[in-house]
């Protein structure tokens, strides 16, 4: 359980108290706890097949900020729609399940307020634990909230993480699995990185993403010390 608590320390900070949002996972981290051990993966498992489509690259995308964070938004592969907290309306593509975690995972963390989590986690979070990580996430912000004085439904401050980079484990029209590699300011003004995996579902028009185990995305973090057999996401600035 310490494990598990120093990942989720590590992987995001809230930086009205000094700290800054390390990955897409979250939790306090820090200065003075141990960074994540690395995950042991050995060789990285191939890229799954995929249909053809038009790449990230040649769909127009874009960065747009969400809360100090760049987040990519392609014409083709979505998100079609940003509105009231939500991003959604995602192509059945494998860049659009892609964009489609980028997306919901961050939207999941209670740096940014309930009128963004709330809806999130409750419309395109799917999974038994699904009601365990918006009960944490509420209890979370709550804490912090009264902590910093802030106003009911206040973002808890700007994000400082970058979604770097991917890596697929599976796709299919139905089902997807990536992991997704986050980066963020660490000690000593070293760049710390993460890999999440997130678990997707095609479902009512959309894709949803899988909650995490015990409702907690430390618990599929991991600290990332190469980016080899990762792929980058293009344009960012």
């Amino acid at each position: 359980m310490g494990h598990a608590i120093r990942i989720r320390r590590w992987l995001l900070a809230v930086p009205l108290v000094g700290l800054g949002l390390g990955a897409v996972a979250y939790g306090l981290w820090e200065p003075d706890d141990d960074p994540p051990r690395t995950r042991t993966e050995g060789v990285a498992p191939p890229a799954a097949s995929r249909p053809t489509e038009v790449g990230l690259e040649e769909s127009g995308l874009r960065w747009s900020d969400h809360f100090g964070m760049e987040l990519p938004v392609s014409p083709v592969h979505g998100p079609r729609s940003l509105h009231a907290g939500l991003a959604s309306g995602f192509a059945r593509t494998p860049s659009g399940a892609l964009l489609a975690a980028v997306h919901i995972v961050v939207r999941t963390a209670p740096q940014w307020g309930p009128t963004v989590f709330e809806p999130t986690i409750s419309r395109q979070v799917v999974g038994p634990e699904r009601d365990v990580l918006l009960a944490s996430t509420r209890d979370f912000y709550e804490r912090k909230r009264a902590e910093m004085g802030l106003a009911e439904d206040a973002p808890l401050g700007p994000g400082y993480a970058a979604i770097e980079a991917y890596r697929w484990h599976s796709y299919s029209p139905d089902v997807a699995s990536l992991d997704l590699v986050s980066a963020g300011p660490g000690r000593r003004g070293v760049t710390v990185r993460a890999a999440t995996r997130v678990q997707l579902h095609w479902a009512g028009g959309d894709w949803r993403v899988l909650a995490p185990p015990g409702g907690d995305w430390g618990n599929t973090a991991a600290a990332v010390t190469s980016m080899n057999g990762y792929t980058l996401l293009p344009g960012r600035r």
